[in-house]
């Protein structure tokens, strides 16, 4: 067999190969280390060998409240900033979806937040929070109510930040839900304005159902997203006051580059992917029963 000829019988694969050695080097390399470095004990500090000890390192954790502190601080700030998002979102996509001046300018708005990075965000969040000369306090003495610690009290700095993750992330549920509400068919509508359906019958009882499997998209997006989130809360709060922000991202920084124990650390990441994936599965379990009961 020729080269050419073996060329044109394996093209297919060899036009994969680049992408597949991509993944092998920068996903599967990394989460097998991380996995392999979870079941040792690593730690800097004391300038000995790793050991192997199995699975210490997650017990250890497991049994650290800290550790479930963080868990469902995490689970807690995730769903709150999706489902404020997703009311948003939708609300304002419904808002869009209709023929009005300035259209085009007003998406353009609405999407700005979704482009900046989120490290100048925090900063700019961090002056806008700022109690003493913040615009978000004046914003509230002008309406005549009292000033807020927002990011510097314990009770109110996990709003706080679901607040901007809100004002950041809202822009991406839009758009999901704009090129759902685009692909509705139209005979539905036909049908219901026939009937007599008023505006309110219409939204609730085809508009909603029929995009409703588009927006479960947006929302596992946001959800994964949500859930891994480090560099806002680092650049606002770095897991503070004390630990009241503290997520698994940040606790999982902490335990490997201020504790600088790299075995505690990867176990912590790897029980942190064990929650993303759970959570996904169940946001894909309840996305399937939506198109079920849709279709």
């Amino acid at each position: 067999m020729t080269s050419k000829n073996w060329f044109e019988k394996n093209v297919q694969h060899v036009f994969t190969l680049p992408a597949v050695v991509f993944v092998l080097l920068m996903v599967i390399f990394p989460l097998g280390y991380t996995l392999v470095l979870s079941l040792r004990n690593w730690n800097l500090t004391i300038f000995a060998p790793p050991s192997w000890i199995w699975l210490q390192n997650y017990v250890q954790l497991l049994g650290d409240l800290r550790f479930w502190a963080a868990t469902l601080r995490t689970l807690a700030y995730s769903f709150s900033a999706v489902l404020f998002e997703v009311i948003l979102g939708v609300s304002v996509a419904l808002f869009l979806n209709r023929e009005f001046v300035g259209k085009n300018l007003t998406k353009t708005l609405f999407l700005l937040p979704m482009v900046a990075t989120p490290v100048a965000i925090g900063m700019v969040w961090l002056l806008m929070y700022e109690p003493s000369i913040g615009l978000a306090n004046h914003l509230l003495k002008s309406v005549g109510l009292p000033p807020q610690s927002w990011l510097t009290s314990r009770k109110s700095v996990l709003a706080s930040l679901v607040l901007i993750d809100v004002w950041q992330w809202t822009p991406i549920i839009i758009l999901i839900t704009l090129a759902g509400l685009a692909t509705l068919p139209t005979e539905p509508y036909d049908s219901a304005k026939i009937d007599g359906a008023n505006r309110f019958q219409i939204l609730t009882r085809i508009t909603l159902p029929l995009v409703l499997p588009t927006v479960t998209i947006g929302v596992l997006i946001r959800i994964i997203d949500a859930l891994k989130t480090y560099d806002i809360i680092y650049a606002t709060t770095q897991g503070g006051p004390g630990e009241a922000s503290e997520t698994l991202n940040i606790l999982g920084y902490v335990l490997g580059f201020s504790y600088f124990n790299l075995g505690k650390g990867s176990a912590l990441i790897v029980l942190f992917l064990a929650v993303v994936t759970v959570v996904s599965l169940g946001v894909l379990a309840l996305r399937n029963r939506i198109n079920s009961l849709v279709n």
